[in-house]
């Protein structure tokens, strides 16, 4: 019975060394394949195992005619496929960058027209009334005469073209007691132009240039008009005589003078740069007088554009003057801008030549204008209809 059980397990035995060799093969196989289908090189790979084969053929001599072709095609397809990949990307990249510049143009452009400035009213006339802070009485009086107030001065934009404001700038001190003091009368009135200028009596040709600049900035006017609180103005004579040189494009309207130029120290108007002008005792270029006067846009427009570099002189209106010597600017000297208080105004009224301002030139203003601009208006008004009928 043993030696049955010997002679059939010794068969199989024989196939053992067989079974195992085959099954270590069978296992390569099976690994090779699987590697093989997990890790697939990309192109850069690829490329390089080519070549790193090629190099080994080279080197053990055992390439052939056929094989090198092949591999030559496939590094060539290689070659062609990194080429394309390439630019792609590179085009991508171009395609990101170009919306977003687009993007940050848009956001740009519509915050530009998000804060676009808001188009100036066109008008005819602005008249800027030149007042301190210490100058109520004078406003009231100026009010009370011949500056229309509430409904009258909305009508006399509207209908007529013409913005008159007291002008006046801000205190050193900011919030200060004098500011919201004039805060509270705009507020009753409506009827001020605030600038960006600290007050005081010898800033008036910067504060000059400041108006010029805010009113040209705020308003398209054919002419702009200063003149002191303590000046009676009848606005119907003045829209109609500025309206005579609509056809000229720069020009300067007032009561022309040459004053000397006063170089004494502690006199009234003295000129500290009075050397400029030449020999002691010279007299200034014919300018306006500072009561009142008028300039025409493109003057206006030039003083705004260039107010950095104008020079300012003592006097106001020597500074103005100064600012148009070189420019063809047409001087009209008008005589009826600087007429004087009753009688002298009265009889010009009377025989049918009203004047378009009036004041006293011992005063450079209407002497006790609070208590006396009444009565000149009175004697010398136009009347309360006149510039609503004026032709301009």
């Amino acid at each position: 019975m043993r030696g049955r059980v010997t002679n059939k397990s010794s068969a199989p035995a024989k196939w053992i060394p067989f079974l195992c060799v085959f099954c270590f093969a069978l296992g390569i196989l099976f690994s090779n394949r699987l590697w093989d289908s997990s890790a697939e090189p990309n192109g850069q790979q690829l490329l390089s195992q080519r070549r790193h084969e090629q190099e080994l053929q080279v080197i053990n001599g055992d390439s052939t005619t056929n094989e090198l072709p092949q591999n030559k095609d496939v590094m060539d397809e290689v070659l062609k496929t990194h080429e394309v990949i390439q630019p792609t990307r590179s085009l991508d990249k171009s395609i990101a960058v170009l919306q977003t510049q687009i993007a940050s143009k848009s956001s740009q452009e519509m915050s530009v027209k998000s804060s676009a400035p808001v188009p100036r009213q066109k008008v005819f006339m602005v008249i800027g009334i030149n007042t301190a802070f210490s100058s109520r009485k004078r406003r009231d009086s100026v009010r009370e005469t011949w500056m229309p107030q509430g409904e009258k001065l909305i009508q006399l934009e509207r209908e007529k073209g013409i913005i008159v404001r007291f002008m006046i700038g801000h205190s050193a001190t900011s919030n200060s007691i004098l500011d919201r003091a004039i805060d509270s009368e705009d507020a009753q009135h409506k009827d001020f132009l605030r600038l960006e200028h600290v007050e005081g009596y010898h800033e008036l040709s910067a504060k000059t240039k400041i108006f010029f600049s805010t009113a040209v900035a705020k308003w398209d006017a054919e002419f702009y008009v200063k003149v002191d609180d303590d000046v009676h103005v009848n606005l119907g004579m003045l829209a109609s005589t500025l309206a005579r040189h609509r056809s000229k494009p720069r020009v300067y309207i007032g009561c022309m003078k040459s004053g000397p130029v006063l170089s004494q120290k502690n006199v009234k108007y003295h000129e500290p740069e009075y050397w400029k002008f030449g020999e002691e005792g010279n007299k200034y270029f014919r300018h306006a007088t500072g009561q009142i006067y008028a300039i025409s846009k493109e003057l206006a427009t030039y003083i705004s554009l260039n107010q950095p570099i104008l020079h300012k002189y003592a006097n106001e209106d020597v500074s103005l003057g100064a600012w148009f010597i070189g420019l063809e600017v047409e001087h009209i000297d008008d005589h009826s801008m600087c007429c004087g208080t009753p009688p002298d105004c009265a009889w010009k009224a009377q025989a049918g030549d009203v004047c378009i301002a009036s004041f006293d030139w011992s005063c450079s203003g209407i002497c006790k204008s609070v208590e006396r601009i009444k009565f000149v208006h009175e004697k010398c008004g136009e009347g309360d209809g006149s510039v609503w009928s004026a032709l301009f």
